[in-house]
């Protein structure tokens, strides 16, 4: 990892046992886009494709919907217990979606990045921006539908929810992909319009960026 200001990792204390799998190439990528996008389907993907990758699991206080994973989808906690760890500086960012809570845990994600591995966040913009000031050098990828239309077409064949709902992602989608354009944050905009190629552009962007951040060493 440079040592330069960029590279705000190399400021952190080594971790206390060093792990034959360490390396010193750590870096964060951030994953965002609308609901309906795919972006859960390439972050899953980069994760499979990239060895030293890590996927780093949010807290939320939503419940689980049965097919959830413990630790592997989310760790599932309480309303008291995220505010716990929320005043005690526990997230790296926060968000609340219909009514639940989301955090990134902190303390993780920096000891995955001490130790040199690829860790992937998927978060809203709100959240990449809240990254981004705490660690300046994450790579942020946007993920976009191919056209508005395309993006419609994929909330409704996911057959969750009543028109109604779907009208309001599908509002909420615009705005955020908006926002993403205009917040200066994302290094890469990632048109979806076949997963497979995105999936390939995604990690090749990944595998360059690290490539000519190991070369300015």
């Amino acid at each position: 990892m440079s040592t330069d200001a960029h590279h705000p990792a190399s400021n952190l204390p080594g971790p206390a046992h060093r792990l034959p799998t360490d390396t010193d190439d750590g870096m964060v990528v951030i994953i965002s886009g609308p609901s309906g996008v795919g972006k859960t389907t390439i972050t899953r993907g980069i994760e499979r494709s990239i060895p030293d990758s890590v996927f780093s699991v949010s807290w939320t206080t939503r419940k689980s919907t049965g097919i959830d994973v413990e630790g592997v989808d989310y760790h599932f906690c309480d309303d008291t217990e995220f505010e716990a760890m929320k005043a005690q500086g526990g997230f790296l960012e926060t968000a609340g979606v219909y009514g639940k809570k989301y955090g990134t845990p902190k303390a993780w994600v920096l000891e995955q990045l001490k130790r040199g591995r690829l860790v992937i966040l998927e978060i809203d913009v709100v959240g990449a921006i809240m990254v981004k000031k705490q660690i300046p050098d994450a790579y942020a990828i946007f993920v976009l539908p191919p056209s508005e239309e395309v993006l419609l077409q994929r909330l409704r064949s996911r057959k969750r929810e009543d028109e109604a709902a779907i009208q309001k992602r599908f509002a909420q989608a615009k705005a955020e992909i908006e926002h993403a354009r205009n917040c200066g944050v994302y290094n890469l905009f990632l048109v979806n319009e076949n997963l497979d190629e995105s999936l390939g552009k995604a990690i090749k962007a990944i595998s360059v960026e690290r490539e000519r951040r190991k070369g300015s060493q």
